[in-house]
């Protein structure tokens, strides 16, 4: 049988960008728009659709022709997606979005009828949009890949029975420094504004997200970063604005599309998939030195979830199982350098070639101090104060 070119997967991304920018840029600003997002979960609750499937199993076991995705730009394999649409598969249209709050502003515009099918909100936006209509409740006889997961990522608090919501990617937060301009070892966010206010003062990077920012203080000073305290967030303020924002060159969410390679920072808090990929794309990679900070940082999730108003369902849950199956999500991982949550996908992707492991992976350690964000009383205030840390930077 002659086998016909699968088709083109129709993406609608940003203009031309580093590989992944957009999806690093905004896929961990889970707070800074949520004061105008959150004013419009209430009309949304009116016009969200069912809560469970759209529509039953399509005739003839057939999935539909077409399959409508709303993601963080770049955020899978191309092969990956070229096979699923491969011997007269669903044609894929892939929308980008550059933060939980731009893609959450849309279905809320579209009163859930914004002709997506699959959504890849971040953990802590699930139990919303979940509760306000705009997810299907999964099926989970449709999926029967997700016997791959691994259990340590299932029942999130943001989720407790994946009811709404199946693992895509996790990773977490720590800072990255130029051993040539910094020559002692830190290992903490206390080390980290020490080294700001020193030796890096003037070339630092913080990322462009709130809770991340104001984490790096609290978490210095024992405080949980998830903190509403009014008390402790003024006094994070005053802190950041006197002591660590004179220091600051810049606000990158990125750091790993250039400034690793350029040497743009001496010292740069990023994500860890980030920061493999700027190594990957510096001359220099042994300058570099990647810390996993104490005493905590952010776990953060990815999701794949079906909307409610879900036109190809049964497409939907055929992408999402295929996603599951073990060697996908291995390429899946090689692609974009983070934890895909399946079983033994270390030692797979491992096997597979991949490189800078170590970055991948955090140790059981590292993982069992860090700290998932949430959304609390305190978020106005912690978007309130990265605005300020932003005004006073280089003063």
């Amino acid at each position: 049988m002659t086998r016909k070119p699968p088709p083109t997967a129709t993406v609608l991304a940003p203009a031309p960008t580093a590989r992944r920018l957009s999806a690093t840029l905004g896929r961990r600003s889970v707070l800074g728009g949520l004061a105008a997002a959150g004013s419009a979960w209430t009309l949304a609750a009116c016009g969200g659709g069912s809560d469970t499937s759209s529509a039953g199993a399509a005739p003839d076991g057939k999935v539909e022709d077409a399959l409508n995705i709303y993601s963080w730009a770049d955020y899978d394999a191309p092969d990956v997606l070229s096979a699923f649409q491969a011997d007269g598969g669903p044609t894929l249209q892939i929308d980008s979005y550059g933060s939980n709050e731009e893609m959450l502003a849309k279905l809320v515009a579209a009163k859930g009828a914004s002709g997506y099918d699959i959504v890849v909100p971040t953990g802590l936006f699930v139990p919303q949009m979940g509760s306000n209509g705009f997810l299907t409740k999964l099926d989970r006889s449709k999926l029967p890949n997700f016997a791959n997961l691994d259990p340590q990522y299932l029942g999130q608090t943001w989720d407790p029975d994946n009811t709404y919501s199946v693992p895509k990617d996790w990773g977490t937060t720590g800072y990255i420094y130029d051993t040539t301009v910094i020559g002692r070892e830190l290992t903490s966010w206390a080390d980290f504004l020490d080294a700001a206010a020193k030796e890096a003062s003037g070339s630092v990077s913080v990322l462009e997200d709130p809770w991340e920012v104001t984490s790096i203080w609290l978490a210095a000073h024992g405080i949980d970063p998830n903190t509403s305290d009014p008390a402790q967030l003024k006094a994070c303020e005053d802190a950041l604005v006197a002591d660590l924002a004179p220091h600051l060159k810049g606000f990158d969410s990125n750091p790993g599309g250039s400034a690793i390679a350029q040497s743009t920072y001496a010292l740069m808090q990023c994500w860890n998939g980030d920061a493999r990929l700027g190594l990957d794309g510096s001359n220099e990679p042994d300058k570099w030195k990647y810390v996993f900070p104490t005493p905590t940082a952010n776990l953060w999730m990815d999701n794949w979830c079906i909307t409610a108003g879900a036109e190809h369902p049964d497409a939907a849950y055929a992408f999402i199982n295929q996603l599951l199956d073990v060697d996908t999500s291995v390429k899946e991982l090689l692609y974009i350098g983070y934890n895909t949550g399946l079983k033994d996908i270390e030692a797979k992707a491992t096997a597979a070639g991949l490189d800078r492991a170590e970055l991948v992976f955090p140790t059981e350690e590292v993982v069992s101090r860090l700290t998932a964000s949430v959304l609390n009383d305190g978020h106005e205030t912690i978007v309130a104060i990265l605005g300020k840390v932003r005004a006073a930077a280089g003063a």
